[in-house]
């Protein structure tokens, strides 16, 4: 069980189209809740710090076909993450924005220790909100 939530929220945190909650709220009925919390944070955290990775190594090949962000909408992302900072990747866990906001950082060569603190931070809270949230509702 622990290892499934692992590899969900891994694959959530990651450029892949996945999504872990339900796997969160499945497991927390059978397991230790701030286990689930603490492995769910990990793997996410994680996932965010692959694409962090990709960001940071395969900007090289921004010009190439198979570069998964066009030049424009790249160039657009990091004017927007100049303007608003480290700070935003407290909402990396956010759909849709997060994955791309965590491969942008890479880009703009973001310390990985602060990255991972920042992106921890968040997806951590939203991992507690979804488990008190789950839990005061069954």
């Amino acid at each position: 069980m622990y290892f499934l939530m692992f590899i969900s929220a891994l694959g959530a945190g990651s450029l892949l189209p996945f999504y872990s909650e339900v796997a969160l709220v499945t497991f927390v009925d059978d397991g230790n809740p701030m286990l689930l919390w603490l492995v769910a944070t990990v793997g996410n955290t994680l996932g965010a710090a692959l694409n962090w990775g990709i960001g940071r190594y395969l900007i090289h090949f921004e010009n190439r076909s198979w570069f998964p962000f066009k030049p424009e909408k790249l160039h657009r992302a990091q004017h927007w993450f100049q303007r608003y900072g480290v700070w935003s990747l407290l909402l990396a866990w956010v759909p849709v924005v997060g994955d791309p906001l965590t491969f942008v950082a890479g880009v703009m060569r973001v310390n990985l220790g602060l990255f991972l603190l920042l992106t921890a931070i968040g997806k951590g809270l939203r991992y507690l909100i979804v488990i008190v949230l789950y839990l005061n509702l069954i």
